[in-house]
């Protein structure tokens, strides 16, 4: 019995109403980075203040204490606020948001640096700064997710 072989390619093949960029791998890849990049930047800023997850303040350099004017503590609830303006940002303006984590993650990293006993921690958020660099590429090509890949937007 010989079968049909369906020649269509992207949303043709899912379904009319599909986008095609919807279909798209790199747009699907897009979307994970895109939904994670705003997730996990607003989750540990709230647990900066909620300490769900790890007491955040043994993460800084005694060095920022001493030079700054403010406790660990205190500087972490600021160092909170700023993590979940980055998330939103990210969800707002995906093609900027995405580089200020990528920087954000950098700052981080140096900072852990200089913390014995965290290098796995710093290798780890080498790895998110690389994912929200791939992010800040994707997005360069799909806009803005909030228009769920109608239409290609290219920079």
């Amino acid at each position: 019995m010989a079968h049909a072989i369906d020649t269509r390619t992207g949303a043709q093949a899912v379904g009319e109403h599909v986008p095609a960029a919807v279909a798209h791998p790199a747009y699907q890849a897009y979307l994970v980075l895109y939904a994670g990049y705003i997730a996990l930047p607003i989750l540990a800023g709230l647990d900066k203040f909620l300490h769900l997850l790890v007491n955040w303040d043994q993460y800084l350099t005694p060095l920022v204490t001493q030079i700054l004017p403010v406790s660990a503590h205190t500087f972490m609830l600021a160092v909170g606020v700023i993590e979940i303006a980055a998330g939103v940002l990210v969800a707002l303006q995906p093609r900027i948001g995405a580089y200020v984590v990528a920087l954000w993650l950098w700052g981080i990293i140096l900072n852990l640096l200089l913390v014995p006993g965290f290098y796995d921690v710093a290798l780890r958020d080498f790895g998110l700064s690389l994912g929200a660099l791939a992010l800040g590429r994707l997005s360069q090509e799909f806009g803005s997710v909030l228009r769920w890949g109608t239409e290609r937007h290219g920079a």
